[in-house]
């Protein structure tokens, strides 16, 4: 008799612990929002997306560029190349060149790395939920080849959009607007 509640037991278990977790998951692929924005749980569908190997990535990136955009590194604050460039121009995507953002949304932070209250162009990244470290952020994406480029957090300036997104230099390009050459 024993052995047979030990075995509804489990069964019961398994059939809880599943339907909890098939919930999760039904859930968790539902879009939310952050701080105004959309989040999604998955790479928004593009006529132009990229798509690559591991291998392909690995000889079009340099090694700390693969680390960030596609390991999904952090560069270390005030390290990186961007922080400081101010003149006109747009940052792209080190990995498929799409515009991301401009210098006339970048701002200093005093975080250590380049922030933008807002992208060039909202449609050129995603947001996607982070849970690594025991946290919960934001993770921000390209939306052409899903390269990680850093998170958004809700204290961006008030007098814009309340929004920072804290971007790793090296997972950008800067092209200087051709006036401000």
């Amino acid at each position: 008799m024993k052995t047979i509640a030990i075995a509804l037991a489990a069964v019961l278990a398994a059939t809880f612990c599943g339907a909890a977790l098939q919930s999760r998951s039904k859930q968790d692929n539902k879009p939310t929002t952050y701080a105004g924005l959309t989040v999604e749980n998955s790479s928004p569908k593009r006529a132009d997306k990229v798509i690559k190997t591991e291998a392909e990535w690995k000889k079009q990136l340099t090694p700390e560029q693969f680390k960030i955009l596609r390991a999904k590194d952090t560069e270390k604050p005030f390290c990186g190349g961007l922080l400081h460039v101010d003149k006109p121009g747009t940052f792209v995507c080190a990995g498929c060149n799409l515009p991301l953002f401009t210098t006339a949304a970048k701002f200093e932070s005093g975080t250590g790395w380049p922030s933008f209250f807002q992208p060039a162009k909202r449609e050129n990244v995603w947001l996607k939920v982070d849970r690594s470290y025991g946290m919960e952020r934001y993770e921000v994406l390209c939306a052409r080849c899903d390269g990680h480029l850093g998170h958004v957090f809700d204290d961006g300036p008030a007098d814009k959009t309340g929004i920072r997104y804290c971007i790793n230099s090296e997972s950008l390009k800067f092209v200087p607007d051709k006036k401000g050459e």
